[in-house]
């Protein structure tokens, strides 16, 4: 049998392969230019054919989408891992509904609707002033925490199909929408300009909601959905239960299964 190296050994190589890294990092920071060159000017230039006034929405829906789409699915990817880590942790199971706060009820019933309106103006003036479909996002999911936080368990209805579809309706029209354009002799994302802006809009608004659902999902341990539980509250933090007494409880075997 080959001997394992020691550990200092692995160590120091790892301190070389840190270091070139670094140093390469560095090097290339001081052969930058002096004087950033830069793509505003062009930029400029094309947004009347770009869909959006605002440069920024140009530039992240347009010019550059990739960028966009990559991180609608790293957020995806994020939500995956999380659900991966916490698939069998019983935590997630909830304790029956106690009575909330009459005065976090009536506040959060007068701040909802505003923070509703709120993010749809942001999601609209994207497309001519600071703003667009993460920014509303955010907004949406703070929504969506103040209310979990409030004891409102609004996404104990959703089904397991529902949350799937939220968590992934940004990234799937996207796509759909970047490989329709190519039906018209175009390359993928790129917009026709007289449809454009609908096209922007139409992705924004499908990213808002599935960007706001990941977001919730990422502060929820990976899902959306909550199980009602009939034990204490006690006794579903106590690492001690059988995971079989904790109603409707999936492990990953089941859920792959479905």
């Amino acid at each position: 049998m080959s001997q394992r190296p020691p550990i200092a050994i692995i160590h120091i190589a790892f301190a070389f392969v840190v270091a070139g890294i670094t140093g390469a990092i560095v090097v290339a920071i001081f052969r930058l230019p002096s004087e950033a060159i830069g793509l505003s000017d062009a930029a400029i230039a094309n947004l009347d054919a770009a869909g959006a006034k605002n440069p920024v929405t140009a530039v992240l829906l347009n010019f550059r989408g990739y960028d966009t789409l990559l991180e609608i699915l790293v957020l995806l990817l994020a939500v995956i891992g999380a659900r991966v880590l916490t698939a069998s942790d019983a935590s997630l199971v909830v304790e029956p509904a106690q009575s909330a706060n009459p005065v976090l009820l009536g506040f959060i019933r007068i701040l909802a609707p505003v923070m509703i309106m709120v993010a749809g103006y942001l999601l609209w003036v994207g497309g001519h002033a600071p703003g667009g479909a993460f920014q509303a996002a955010a907004v949406l999911a703070a929504l969506g925490v103040l209310l979990k936080l409030g004891g409102v368990t609004w996404t104990r209805k959703l089904s397991q199909r529902g949350e799937r579809l939220l968590l992934v309706a940004g990234l799937a029209v996207f796509l759909v929408v970047a490989t329709a354009v190519m039906l018209s002799q175009r390359r993928f994302l790129e917009y026709p300009p007289s449809v454009a802006k609908t096209l922007i809009l139409v992705i924004e608004s499908a990213a808002t909601v599935s960007i706001a659902a990941i977001l919730l999902a990422l502060f929820s341990s990976g899902t959306l959905r909550e199980t009602q539980s009939e034990l204490p509250h006690s006794k579903i933090n106590s690492s001690e239960i059988p995971k079989s007494e904790i109603p409707n409880h999936e492990t990953p075997h089941d859920e792959a299964a479905q």
